[in-house]
């Protein structure tokens, strides 16, 4: 029969077969009750025996309870719960602003018990006199409150585009005071069945409103004024790139977006054209990467505000793990949005900028996109910039400059209302599990300076010139007696960030270098070391440690850069319809790969073994000369003919040979 024929009907019969197994096994089943209705998250009651991929993982973080699949259907990564605290913490802020302005204080669970620790006695007076007068007061003048888990109708709306679980949502509806609605929007309808289930779970149904939508399209359908969200959450598997146009029409006047970016790779600089293609920037491979990324993200978010009349004021901006985090408020103006190009008069500090970075010493310099001048009768006049800041080639070292941006240049937090966040969480640390890493970061953020974008790096100055590294502390205090302001960033455990010109920190490092000389008949002569070192300064640095060379934050000794919690950590896989199978699949995938590019810890007797296993290239060409000295096997190839051969007629041969008979060994021989 030929296989034309072969196929169909073993197609029919296999179909057969299966139809009259099941009408057999559906006669034997007894008969019962009907099966119960599966529950919104595709589970069944309590009392009733699950299949083992239908059970549940519950998760309790923060003050919600969130039951998940055990298969990967749903994405949720624990390492985010610093994010997700964080984000608390700066809406309940945000929510203090808004309301406050209406007359509404909010009551925040565990606040008036962590102030009443650090009261002083002294101040006792002043409360009773306080407490007298709240007393004295009309009922009907007492001041609203808005409390967590209660309605507040002049509260916030509040939109979670990208919910997956809800987890995010419900601990908004649990911890957050002061909200009239939260919106669980996702796109994927199992998720949103773990939504509806995980909101009755944690009694907050009244609060967050499950949605199966396109994030996109519904934000889009809340463009009119009264519509619009004042807070707008958007932490996506990847770039948030194609949800930056709706999110920017869709927030309130003066509300605030919540940004997630993942895709660090693509920020960092490892693909600066599909960075250009997502946020309308070019990033560049540097050391000062993690704060380039958050200006460019910031830059990409000015950019589409500005294409409807509204402009960005950055709240905080968070660079942390294999993310960053940006806070920023949505504001409408025509004249800001024209000061978002220029400096000058209408702002002290350019909105955006080019960066020119060396290749060969990293020194960085920045260009303005326009300029502002004053004109007749009090108008503005805005024209171009003049530029560019550098010669064709780096005046340090001679090589060329590469070209990256446009960044955002002006400050990217909100010291104020950082100062607010940073005060509310220290004297309440009970109420997060993070609360000791916000601290940390928070204070490092106070310490930075603000008007300096960029910074430098410690391992980066002193590679470039072949010497040994300075301490923190010494080049910080170099710097300081030379005159100059200096920082840390909270995005890099040995970034410098400073006002000081390239020259000067060159200078720095010539006068170290004498301090710890390298060897120059070791260096080429077009190296940046050597073009470098064979300036004489005209700096003289003082390395003597000063005592505000150390910043305070290090003194108390902070959590302020967390180191990897656990093996394998890292960004999780996203979801997938395959579920645990799908997930398991690619951590054995993972773990195959690990160390692929590593030499095996073997002795030369272990390493010639395997290395006869594999068979000689050069050989098979007829061009190895080496015959047994060769490291790999020349035994003659079988001819696959003859080896389809011996298969089909002989199934079982290759389970003939008894253990111990000779049998090869190898990779991929069992």
């Amino acid at each position: 029969m030929s296989r034309a024929r072969i196929v169909p009907w073993l197609n029919l019969t296999l179909r057969s077969a299966r139809g009259l197994c099941r009408t057999r096994f559906m006669e034997e089943q007894p008969q019962g009750p009907a099966n119960p209705t599966p529950m919104e998250n595709g589970t069944v009651p309590c009392g009733e025996k699950c299949p083992p991929e239908a059970q549940e993982t519950t998760v309790i973080e923060g003050a919600a309870k969130i039951a998940f699949p055990s298969a990967n259907e749903v994405f949720y990564n624990p390492v985010q719960e610093f994010n997700r605290d964080l984000t608390c913490a700066v809406i309940t802020e945000f929510a203090r602003i808004q309301l406050g302005a209406k007359g509404i204080q909010i009551k925040v669970p565990g606040e008036k018990e962590a102030q009443k620790v650090v009261v002083d006695l002294s101040e006792q007076e002043e409360d009773k006199a306080e407490l007298k007068e709240c007393a004295d007061l009309a009922p009907g003048n007492q001041p609203r409150t808005a409390a967590v888990g209660e309605i507040c109708e002049e509260g916030l709306r509040v939109l979670e585009g990208l919910a997956a679980s809800g987890l995010r949502s419900i601990r908004f509806a649990r911890e957050v005071p002061g909200l009239r609605l939260v919106v669980a929007n996702d796109a994927s309808a199992r998720a949103v069945d773990l939504i509806r289930h995980n909101v009755q779970l944690n009694e907050v149904a009244h609060l967050v409103q499950p949605s199966q939508a396109d994030a996109r399209m519904l934000m889009y359908q809340h463009q009119r004024v009264s519509d619009r969200f004042e807070v707008i959450d958007l932490d996506p598997y990847g770039s948030p790139a194609p949800f930056l146009d709706a999110a920017v029409q869709a927030v309130s006047e003066g509300g605030l977006l919540c940004i997630t970016c993942t895709d660090m790779a693509v920020l960092a600089g490892n693909s600066g054209e599909t960075c250009y293609s997502k946020y309308g920037a070019m990033a560049l491979k540097s050391r000062a990467c993690h704060e380039m990324a958050l200006r460019i993200v910031l830059h990409s978010l000015d950019l589409r505000a500005n294409c409807y009349q509204r402009y960005i004021v950055p709240l905080l901006s968070i660079s942390a793990d294999f993310y960053v985090r940006v806070f920023v408020r949505v504001f409408t103006g025509q004249a800001k949005v024209k000061a978002s190009a220029s400096w000058g008069v209408l702002s002290p500090y350019s909105k955006q900028a080019l960066v020119f970075q060396c290749v060969g010493c990293g020194a960085f310099h920045l260009q303005r996109l326009g300029k502002a001048t004053g004109a007749s009768g009090g108008r503005v006049k805005f024209s171009a910039a003049c530029g560019p800041p550098v010669t064709p080639k780096c005046e340090h070292c001679g090589q060329r400059h590469q070209l990256g941006g446009p960044l955002w240049v002006e400050p990217i937090h909100d010291l104020d209302f950082v100062g607010h966040v940073l005060e509310a969480v220290s004297t309440n640390p009970c109420r997060f599990h993070t609360s000791e890493r916000i601290r940390g970061v928070l204070s490092v953020i106070t310490e930075e300076l603000p008007d300096v974008p960029l910074y430098y790096t410690l391992d980066q100055l002193s590679s470039t010139i072949h010497c040994s590294t300075p301490s923190l502390l010494q080049l910080r205090s170099a710097l300081l007696h030379a005159g100059f302001r200096v920082s840390l960033s909270h995005a890099c455990k040995n970034a410098v960030k400073t006002d000081a010109p390239a020259s000067a920190i060159w200078d720095i490092m010539r006068c170290w270098e004498k301090e710890c000389p390298v060897k120059r008949e070791r260096l080429s002569e077009t190296s940046p070391a050597f073009r470098i070192l064979n300036v004489e300064p005209r700096l003289q640095a003082n390395f003597t440690i000063r005592d505000d060379a150390n910043p305070s934050s290090r003194q108390r000794g902070l959590k302020r850069f967390q180191v990897n919690p656990k093996a394998n950590w890292g960004p999780r896989p996203r979801a997938r319809p395959g579920g645990k199978a799908a997930g398991e699949a690619m951590e054995n995938r993972r773990r195959l790969l690990q160390n692929k590019r590593k030499e095996l810890a073997e002795d030369p007797a272990q390493r010639a073994a395997r290395l006869k296993t594999f068979p000689c290239k050069r050989f098979k060409e007829g061009t190895c000369q080496r015959g047994d000295q060769c490291c790999y096997s020349h035994r003659p190839l079988i001819p696959e003919t003859t080896a389809d051969a011996a298969r089909t007629d002989c199934p079982q041969t290759h389970n003939q040979n008894p253990p111990g008979s000779g049998a090869i060994t190898g990779p991929g021989v069992d």
